[in-house]
């Protein structure tokens, strides 16, 4: 391995993995390794590039904590969320498809029985949500646990706001439901708007010097855990949003496009007597069996 140059660098570069005792990691480091030098090549990277992509991927390192995953909104606007998302779910037609995850999920979000506000006291619009979730052949599923997460009407996810002490955030505009016997799931919250992802780090930088917005479309995030069937994490957008033909992460699909309905002042879903405008949005989902 001495006196390598440009045209036997990535060959001895493979040679060297020669004794990796993991089939999958070599195949992925071995393409990995030939794609990153075929890159360098192609553009002919210079010195100075190769150093602002460290520094870049440095900053994106740094800024990264448990409230906020700038490697996966970094993923996230390169499409590459998209394409492991895609090419990890071909599902049967009729499912209902899955889309990215994104850097806002919790584990231990607060479980509320069905039809209760999940809102919390976050700020927005009311609103009803409600549908059922089915197996491919019609049959309601019960017992499912849905998570559902959202950003309140200033763009802002519940772990964004700065904490009541250290660590310790209150959740709102999140929650955990089960489905009852016929599938059924309910709860009310806020009506969804569109939002910017944050790009006040070293991605907002990217986005701004390749002339691209930050904006997603109106959506509310779920994911559905069934026995028996495949985990489905998935958005539900809101339709008419001016931003669902440019998401900034590339998670739109038509199928997951729905209309939140408005209606004025009076009785909602739940029987209560609303004193201001609400919305209602149902949505169904569909699982595939594992």
């Amino acid at each position: 391995m001495r006196n390598i140059n440009e045209d036997t660098i990535t060959q001895a570069v493979l040679a060297s993995m020669e004794q990796c005792h993991n089939p999958r990691l070599r195949t992925i480091m071995t393409s990995l390794v030939q794609h990153l030098h075929s890159f360098a090549r192609d553009v002919k990277l210079t010195e100075d590039e190769w150093f602002s992509a460290i520094k870049f991927l440095t900053d994106v390192g740094h800024i990264t904590d448990d409230a906020r995953q700038e490697f996966i909104l970094l993923s996230d606007v390169l499409g590459l969320s998209t394409l492991v998302t895609a090419q990890n779910n071909v599902k049967p037609a009729g499912c209902t498809e899955a889309t990215v995850f994104g850097p806002f999920f919790i584990e231990d979000a607060p479980e509320y029985p069905l039809g209760a506000d999940i809102s919390n006291g976050a700020c927005g619009e009311p609103c009803f949500v409600s549908g059922r979730v089915m197996s491919t052949d019609g049959t309601p599923l019960a017992g499912v646990t849905v998570d559902v997460w959202q950003s309140d009407e200033d763009g802002y996810y519940d772990v964004q706001r700065p904490p009541t002490a250290p660590g310790e955030h209150v959740h709102r505009a999140r929650g955990k439901l089960t489905t009852d016997s016929e599938g059924r799931y309910y709860f009310k919250s806020i009506l969804a708007q569109p939002y910017p992802i944050p790009h006040d780090g070293p991605v907002g930088a990217m986005l701004e010097a390749l002339g691209r917005h930050p904006w997603r479309p109106a959506h509310l995030h779920y994911m559905l855990s069934a026995p028996g069937h495949e985990r489905l994490i998935t958005h539900v957008f809101r339709d008419n949003d001016q931003y669902l033909d440019s998401d900034a992460v590339f998670g739109v699909r038509s199928t997951l496009i729905s209309d939140w309905v408005r209606h004025d002042e009076g009785t909602a879903p739940d029987g209560t007597t609303m004193d201001r405008p609400f919305h209602t949005l149902k949505y169904d989902f569909v699982l595939n069996p594992a």
